[in-house]
């Protein structure tokens, strides 16, 4: 029993992204941050969906793949310390339905701004180098594993 402690979880961090309205805050969050970019005068139809789906993939990527630990007060003896938001995402657990919203996500950005574009060769790199950066970080073989120790501590 935890004494003082506003949650049932030993871990938030671990059910945050499965709880309930998410799955629409976000996709609305990722509409909301292109209609603001397509208000900016100077920001063509393709530049947009470009810039769309690389400031949405960044922030992915910071906040799934980069940032480790959580932002609570947990009693686990500090084993999710060294881990990623990913890694904490359903215990740890592959293929969950969380997990599959948030690997489809990117993917569908990726189309939508691959077609506004035209399949213009500038942004189908950009765009494509941005979805691998996202993608790749989220197999189940890179489970727990740092590249070059990068993120190890």
């Amino acid at each position: 029993m935890n004494v003082g402690v506003a949650h049932s979880e030993v871990n938030p961090n671990t059910r945050v992204m499965s709880s309930r309205g998410m799955w629409l805050t976000y996709a609305l969050g990722v509409g909301m941050l292109h209609i603001v970019l397509l208000s900016i005068p100077f920001f063509s139809v393709p530049v947009a969906w470009t810039l769309t789906n690389v400031i949405h993939n960044l922030g992915m990527y910071v906040f799934l793949h980069a940032v480790k630990g959580t932002p609570f007060e947990t009693p686990d003896q500090g084993k999710a310390r060294l881990l990623t938001h990913w890694e904490q995402l359903d215990y740890g657990v592959q293929f969950t339905s969380s997990r599959k919203f948030f690997t489809i996500s990117p993917i569908i950005l990726y189309f939508l701004a691959s077609f506004y574009t035209k399949y213009d060769p500038t942004h189908f790199i950009l765009n494509t180098t941005s979805l691998l950066t996202v993608l790749i970080p989220k197999l189940p073989q890179l489970h727990g594993v740092r590249i070059f120790g990068i993120n190890k501590y």
